[in-house]
């Protein structure tokens, strides 16, 4: 028995043998078969899972790229889905007779401006179509990239403005050398209001200014840093000074120094207050009593003694203002001493200021700037624009699209359309298509900006152009194109956006979708009994609008409408009866109300779609930099409520 046993499990043991060997050998042919298929195929054609959309939670937590899609930057190659959409030009029709220059309703200006700007921009876009555009500009080989480490101006040769090629960085300083030239009489009247008699204002005032490059005609360059001494005051009738800077032409709120420092418990800038005091008139520091003054604060007293300067700047007197930029935000010293610090706003970068303005009532003996940045300034598209497919737009299907995004931008805004496309622009609504987003664009000066405008509206097909000359007050025109695109393919609701404007998708369409069916709508941050200004910056004549109110219009950095208003919209304009206006927010509430006469429109006014900013529960906000989009769809990912970002 024992040996039968024994043979047995003899046996056993070698039917298990031969199993593992028979397993073993099916394994060896399995691995030698898998080889030649996975380095044919690539690793990423083995996978277990089928392709799906991202969901937003998703395409948040994924942030390293699949090992076989690798960053890299592809030439004329088109994404597979480029023969899915519609061509990139766009479909609104630009001629003679859509411009009529016979002077209706005061629009002379502007329909001669639309007509030379659409005859040189169908001259810049033929250019791009043959094939032949002035070449995009290439470093030659024997000459290095690099910009200058400083750069000198001699009052003599200073016409205005001085280059920075490539902004600033860290570190970075320019010191002026100059003298305020003496008081003359100001007959402005927003500024002689302050004297109740007929004598005019004594003013003396000048500017510096660090300056960004202009993108669009019309548009005046952006103020990164805007420095004011007013040495015979304003309304105060005190010496004072005021920063600020200017975004797509608004200021934003002003740092007034005005004498007095700052508070102990107001933020500091690197440690240093934003405004430093100084021997104001009404402080009896005449020259009479300042020995006796003098003598009263050093008699008795044992701890440090808190010196008073006068006012930084005399009439007629040199000075040496040195501006430097610290981790935090600007600082500015005259002779030697601190005088003020700005914190940096939100929307710009140092690096955004390549130019030296100083006007006003100044004599400039000269101007230094050191510690500048060597490399490339950042408005090369190459820097900014990622061509992977991941972030191409969705092919068009015809139907099925119930919002319309348009999106209005410049040539060469390379930087904010990428940073759209990476943010609100992933949204699951417009990922499967049931929301539809562009970018409407006309055409740039420089054919080397267009250039790369249509390599890039190729690539990703979210760019239509509209072949006019980009120029800031025929901003209209796009809208009319948004209006006309959506129109096309039958969207339900329209959106108009900026590209600094971030968009809650799931938010505002709910918004409109509160509406009934039956309904036109106007929603939007809507103004009502609005006036035109007569004078100043935003002049707008009796000629231009005669009327003395605007009709309620929503803020134009986002506003959404029924198709039925946009689809009169295209109307009138293709029949040449739609009355076009420099401010194409304004425009828009004029067109809303002309179709209210016909047929009812509901109005519907939210904060939440913000002019100026953003505000927590936030539907639209506006002057978002690329880094504040990034982090406020970050923020979107991660929390249950809407939460703004002011990040410097």
């Amino acid at each position: 028995m024992k040996r039968k046993f024994e043979t047995l499990v003899w046996l056993t043991r070698k039917r298990s043998i031969q199993f593992l060997i028979g397993v073993g050998l099916l394994y060896l042919v399995v691995f030698t078969l898998e080889i030649p298929f996975v380095f044919k195929t690539g690793f990423g054609a083995v996978t277990t899972r089928p392709p799906s959309l991202l969901s937003e939670e998703e395409d948040h937590t994924e942030e390293r790229e699949a090992p076989t899609r690798p960053f890299k930057t592809v030439s004329n190659a088109l994404p597979p889905s480029q023969l899915a959409r519609r061509k990139i030009l766009s479909g609104l029709v630009l001629n003679d007779a859509t411009f009529d220059l016979s002077g209706k309703d005061g629009s002379f200006e502007l329909y001669k401006l639309a007509k030379n700007a659409r005859e040189v921009g169908l001259n810049l876009w033929q250019d791009i179509q043959s094939g032949n555009p002035r070449p995009v500009l290439k470093k030659p080989e024997n000459r290095s990239d690099s910009c200058p480490g400083s750069v000198s101006v001699s009052g003599s040769d200073f016409s205005g403005v001085v280059g920075l090629p490539c902004g600033l960085t860290l570190g970075s300083h320019v010191t002026v050398v100059g003298k305020p030239l003496a008081a003359h009489p100001d007959f402005e009247p927003r500024i002689s209001v302050v004297k109740e008699d007929n004598e005019p204002v004594m003013v003396s005032q000048f500017v510096v200014e660090l300056q960004g490059l202009k993108t669009v005609d019309g548009e005046d360059p952006p103020r990164i840093f805007h420095f004011n001494p007013r040495l015979k005051g304003d309304w105060s009738e005190k010496p004072v000074i005021e920063l600020n800077t200017c975004y797509r032409m608004q200021w934003g709120a002003s740092l007034r120094c005005d004498g007095w420092k700052s508070k102990a418990d107001d933020d500091t800038v690197d440690r240093l207050v934003k405004c430093e005091k100084w021997i104001r008139d009404d402080e009896d520091h005449g020259e009479e009593s300042k020995a006796t003054w003098w003598l009263n604060r050093l008699i008795g007293r044992t701890k440090r003694v808190t010196i008073d300067w006068p006012f930084p700047f005399s009439e007629n007197k040199l000075f040496v203002l040195t501006l430097s930029a610290g981790m935090e935000g600007y600082h500015v010293t005259v002779d030697g001493r601190h005088v003020a610090s700005f914190p940096y706003r939100t929307g710009f970068a140092l690096e955004d200021a390549t130019g030296l303005s100083l006007a006003g009532d100044i004599d400039v003996h000269s101007i230094f700037a050191a510690s500048l940045p060597s490399s490339h300034p950042s408005f090369a598209p190459q820097r900014h624009l990622e061509y992977s497919t991941r972030w191409c737009a969705q092919p068009l299907t015809g139907s099925g699209v119930e919002l319309f995004i348009g999106i209005l931008s410049a040539g060469n805004h390379f930087a904010e359309r990428m940073a759209v496309r990476k943010s609100w622009m992933q949204h699951r609504l417009i990922k499967s298509a049931k929301v539809v987003a562009r970018f409407f664009v006309a055409l740039s000066p420089r054919k080397e900006v267009n250039a790369e405008l249509k390599k890039e509206a190729e690539f990703f097909g979210d760019i239509v152009i509209v072949p006019y000359l980009d120029n800031y007050d025929l901003v209209v025109l796009k809208t009319v194109a948004i209006c006309e695109y959506g129109v096309s393919f039958s969207a339900k609701y329209i959106m108009k956006g900026d590209d600094d404007t971030f968009v809650r998708v799931d938010a505002v369409i709910n918004e409109a979708r509160k509406v009934p069916d039956d309904k036109s709508f106007y929603i939007g941050n809507i103004n009502y009994y609005h006036k035109p200004l007569r004078y100043g910056k935003w002049e707008v004549t009796y000629e231009e609008w005669p009327e003395e109110d605007y009709p309620p219009y929503a803020n134009g950095p986002g506003y959404i409408l029924a198709s039925d208003i946009a689809r009169y919209i295209v109307s009138e304009f293709e029949m040449h009866k739609l009355r076009l206006f420099k401010m194409e927010d304004v425009s828009m509430g004029m067109w809303v109300e002309q179709f209210n006469r016909t047929k009812p429109v509901h109005y519907s006014h939210s904060l939440n779609f913000c002019q100026f900013g953003c505000i927590e529960d936030y539907y639209t906000a506006h002057y978002q930099s690329p880094r504040q989009m990034m982090c406020l769809w970050d923020k979107l990912q991660r929390k249950t409520r809407p939460q703004c970002c002011n990040m410097r």
